[in-house]
């Protein structure tokens, strides 16, 4: 038993002198077909089979064969080209993921790709040996999430051969379809999601080189598929993501539209679900009584900022408006938090930039629904006493939620004046839930609370120059309002401290609209 150990290791040693030396000038004599022999059986596990050793034994000693393959495919006929590459797709495939045997087989599919001095795939066209680069291109996925972040040199080695794989493909080839192929698998790299669940793959706890790496990737297939895109969102939308890997997937799926491997609906909808579902923190939080992040407030602005440049470089504006108007509007219908609501908005004006809105009937009586209850959200969650900020802080965090509500309102007349009436429904209803941007859950608010919200509302409006003109010209609505607020102050079911509330509200707003 020890013998045959010892005489498979002196057969391994003279054969990588022998393949050393050799020049190859010749055909494959006797006398080398017995290396050859030795290399197939060894590859094809014959050898091991006779002996009495494990299978890390045998990985361990053959190791050093593997380097050889590239040149020996390159010289030997087609038999033995055959035999050679079928015996070492099998020891690729079996072996383990984070062995060394996977890492220097992976060298040797990267030498056997792209030889040097010669195009890709230039010294093969037999369908077989095609079928051989096909198959070690399907591992790519599968290695990928079986090497998990255990091992990031294999991880790094396996990306750079789909990097240089996608960066050589000719367009059209067997190869390039086979890399746009693997993308449904890949999608577990990234992250899947499961009974409503986002599980997130081996990329998200790689270290920021090899996730780099892994996104430029992303930009070499022909086409992005959609559903890897939302695989890539969802990493993007995880509350723990770098922000500097976040920002170079925009970069790189905004560099793939560009080059037509995204349809421009697919792109549209990755970047709206970002800015929809992104979850921001407040500025502080608390477990058991001890505050543990900081807000993210700030890298939402900034991601909403690229969010709305790169929509600007797709194409005509007025064009990419009205591909966006129905999904944006529909979400922000859906009453979704006030930071995801004022990304979207922005979205929209972004777009929407001439002096009379571009938006539809129907989109305005959507908004007109919506924005009542978004405005009363924003005045009423930035208080006087929040976080013990001064109140210029507050009055900056407040304009930033609703200057795009008066940019749309100094587009269009008819916008403002059915808001304006909607405010006046919008005081007596009965619906009397706002959302608390906060606590992150819906508060029920008394009447008192909501008219001072209102009156508070109407005077930020009256501030803004625009607006203040357009406002002398719907007097009638304004007087609705206050009509509305009176009748409030009849209600016998008031105390009077609410009332009092009431009535210097409706004396501060009375007097701006007098003077």
């Amino acid at each position: 038993m020890q013998d045959d150990n010892r005489y498979f290791i002196l057969n391994v040693i003279v054969s990588e002198i022998f393949f050393c030396l050799s020049d190859w000038s010749g055909p494959a004599s006797a006398f080398i077909e017995k290396f050859l022999t030795f290399i197939v059986d060894t590859l094809s596990e014959k050898v091991c089979g006779t002996l009495h050793s494990s299978k890390t034994f045998f990985q361990k000693h053959s190791l050093s064969l593997i380097p050889f393959i590239p040149k020996l495919i390159l010289q030997v006929d087609d038999t033995w080209r055959s035999n050679i590459l079928q015996g070492f797709t099998e020891v690729f495939r079996k072996c383990d993921p984070d062995s060394s045997m996977k890492l220097v087989c992976l060298s040797a599919i990267e030498e056997m790709l792209f030889p040097k001095d010669s195009c890709l795939f230039s010294s093969t066209s037999d369908s077989e040996t095609v079928d051989f680069q096909m198959t070690w291109i399907r591992e790519i996925p599968l290695l990928l999430t079986l090497l998990g972040d255990k091992n990031p040199s294999s991880s790094k080695a396996v990306l750079r051969l789909q990097l240089r794989l996608g960066q050589c493909a000719i367009t059209n080839s067997l190869v390039s379809q086979e890399l746009d192929n693997i993308q449904c698998s890949l999608r577990e790299f990234y992250s899947t999601c499961r009974d409503g669940d986002v599980c997130y793959g081996p990329f998200m706890k790689l270290a920021r080189d090899i996730q780099e790496l892994s996104i430029c990737c992303l930009y070499y297939f022909s086409f992005l598929d959609p559903s890897l895109l939302q695989s890539i969102a969802a990493c993007c939308l995880c509350p723990d993501f770098e922000p500097f890997i976040l920002f170079r997937f925009l970069e790189v799926v905004s560099y793939a539209y560009t080059a037509g491997h995204i349809q421009v609906a697919d792109y549209i909808s990755f970047l709206i679900t970002l800015l929809s579902r992104y979850q921001v923190f407040p500025e502080s939080s608390s477990v058991n009584g001890e505050k543990c992040w900081k807000s993210n407030f700030g890298l939402f602005t900034s991601v909403t900022s690229s969010v709305c440049s790169y929509l600007t470089r797709i194409g005509d504006v007025h064009l990419v408006f009205k591909l966006i108007e129905e999904a944006v509007i529909d979400q922000i219908s859906n009453k979704l938090p006030l930071e995801n609501t004022c990304a979207l908005f922005r979205m929209m004006i972004t777009l929407d930039d001439s002096k009379r809105t571009k938006l539809s009937e129907q989109s305005i009586f959507k908004l007109v629904n919506a924005l009542p209850g978004y405005l009363i959200d924003v005045v009423s969650s930035f208080r006087d006493d929040d976080c013990g900020s001064s109140n210029s802080v507050h009055i900056s965090k407040i304009r930033y939620y609703i200057l795009p509500c008066f940019i749309l309102f100094s587009r269009s007349e008819k916008f403002l004046s059915d808001f304006l009436n909607a405010m006046r429904s919008f005081i007596s209803g009965n619906d009397l839930s706002t959302f608390d941007v906060r606590n992150g859950d819906f508060i029920t608010s008394d009447q008192s609370t909501r008219i001072i919200a209102v009156v508070r509302l109407l005077l930020l409006i009256f501030e803004d120059a625009r607006l203040n003109k357009m406002l002398l010209c719907h007097k009638k609505e304004i007087d609705g309002i206050l009509h509305n607020i009176l009748n409030l102050l009849s209600n016998g079911d008031l105390n009077i401290e609410k009332k009092h509330k009431i009535q210097c509200a409706y004396d501060q707003l009375k007097t701006l609209v007098d003077g």
